[in-house]
């Protein structure tokens, strides 16, 4: 289901987006983002810096994490959680300054898509959401998968604000982005290629 302003294009196995774009894949943790990019672009999983792919830039929230793993040890948890996300944005907006995007977006929050949003116009291009679908139960079974749970009282944090999102989407309104695509798990299995164009 691809909603707001028809710019999207897909076929059974194919997204299409204009060139430049910046398409941020978003679901709730464990929903499959990191495990649909790696199959997509052939990542491994060490990666520490976006991966450069036939012109695209692919930026998973894990490079960034990885890149800090033990080069801070004396920061709390927050404050390592701050300087993660600070380097993953930082990362996009560099990276929509030679061509389209895809990145990871951990969490569900609104804030950080309408700042997405706006790194997009000020590169002279639009926010797109591929927003990965899956319940709850399977999501938590992912992050079991894993190894890295999200506290409960999180985890039903980002359930709440994915309901959200989805409902609006749902009813026709993709804001900030200019359009919105949503996939289930099954679909995410199908999906083959995103592409960039005219």
């Amino acid at each position: 289901m691809t909603l707001g302003v028809p710019a999207a294009g897909r076929t059974a196995d194919t997204l299409r987006y204009p060139p430049g774009s910046l398409v941020i894949l978003t679901g709730l943790p464990g929903a499959g983002k990191t495990t649909l990019l790696r199959r997509l672009y052939a990542l491994t999983g060490e990666e520490t810096r976006p991966v450069a792919r036939g012109g695209l830039t692919v930026i998973d929230s894990y490079q960034s994490r990885l890149h800090w793993r033990g080069r801070i040890p004396w920061a709390p948890k927050p404050v390592r959680t701050a300087i993660t996300w600070v380097t993953h944005m930082s990362r996009i907006s560099r990276a929509m300054r030679t061509g389209p995007v895809i990145a990871h977006n951990r969490g569900c929050g609104v804030f950080v898509l309408y700042v997405l949003a706006w790194l997009a116009v000020r590169r002279g291009t639009r926010l797109h959401l591929l927003m990965l679908d899956t319940p709850p139960d399977l999501a938590m079974a992912g992050q079991q998968t894993r190894g890295r749970v999200v506290p409960k009282a999180a985890f039903g944090r980002h359930i709440r604000r994915w309901g959200r999102l989805l409902g609006r989407v749902q009813n026709g309104d993709p804001a900030p982005a200019l359009t919105a695509h949503v996939v289930t798990r099954a679909g995410a299995d199908r999906l083959k290629e995103v592409r960039f164009e005219r």
